[in-house]
């Protein structure tokens, strides 16, 4: 099932491309409304990554019963809100040959929302960990393909901002995997390259010089949690600090997601 999720995911994903483009690229990096219409379903399916691993992550904290209650809670907002956005890919697109075949994409949603409600196993965990890097791979190949239909520069600006929700739950995802069990060197390199990843990228969020003030300050908010925590993270083979990754992760990510609308509000 993880091999066809996996085929599924990007070939759909590639159909939302080229249905979302019908105008072509060149003419659409010349037509501002276009541009703005690219700038927002760059962050919605750039969304769509954080909430890939921000639903595996619930699935192992509610089954380690940790942060039990907030973690069902945040499961279930995170598969309404995964697909209801992706009902609003689908919207943007014309052809109705690509229309048939993103149904098959709703099979990759179906597979991760039935797993996620399944009773907690390190089976289970190793397959919602698989399920959510599909989805993962599908939703990163959505975003890359978009940027590609426009040539304007502060495209990458949102979309490494919207990454960085995506790297906080991400994180969290396999300090918890560790955790309930799943101690493979996979699942400390993943960690290890999640958070050099976030400090390489938030460098230069902070270095950007179209920020606005109330850029700034949520960055610069970040920036002091993270200089505490990330240490946190890196010690994931140690563990006994769920609650503090769970909420801190979640803090991160929240600010990241005020930034990202602020960049798309910014470059519209």
């Amino acid at each position: 099932m993880n091999n066809n999720l996996k085929t599924i995911v990007s070939i759909c994903s590639l159909a939302l491309i080229l249905g979302s483009t019908t105008i072509g690229a060149k003419e659409a990096s010349s037509n501002p409304a276009v541009i703005t219409d690219t700038m927002k379903l760059i962050n919605i399916a750039g969304k769509q990554r954080m909430l890939s691993q921000r639903i595996a992550k619930d699935y192992l904290y509610a089954g380690r019963k940790v942060a039990t209650s907030k973690a069902n809670k945040q499961l279930k907002q995170s598969i309404l809100e995964l697909t209801a956005s992706h009902k609003k890919l689908v919207a943007a697109i014309n052809d109705e040959d690509i229309k048939n075949l993103l149904a098959f994409v709703e099979m990759g949603t179906e597979d991760f929302e039935l797993t996620a409600n399944e009773p907690f196993s390190l089976d289970n965990a190793q397959l919602i960990i698989d399920l959510s890097e599909s989805m993962l791979e599908g939703s990163q190949y959505v975003v890359d393909s978009l940027k590609e239909t426009i040539t304007v520069q502060e495209s990458n600006i949102i979309e490494i901002a919207g990454r960085q929700r995506m790297l906080a739950q991400r994180i969290a995802k396999y300090y918890i995997a560790y955790q309930s069990g799943i101690k493979d060197k996979n699942t400390v390199e993943q960690m290890n390259t999640a958070v050099a990843l976030f400090s390489k990228t938030h460098k230069v969020l902070l270095a950007n010089q179209t920020n606005t003030p109330e850029i700034n300050k949520n960055l610069n908010k970040v920036n002091r949690l993270w200089k505490i925590v990330y240490k946190f993270y890196l010690n994931i083979e140690k563990g006994g600090l769920p609650l503090i990754v769970f909420n801190s992760s979640d803090d991160i990510t929240k600010k990241m997601n005020a930034v990202t609308h602020l960049y798309v509000e910014l470059y519209k």
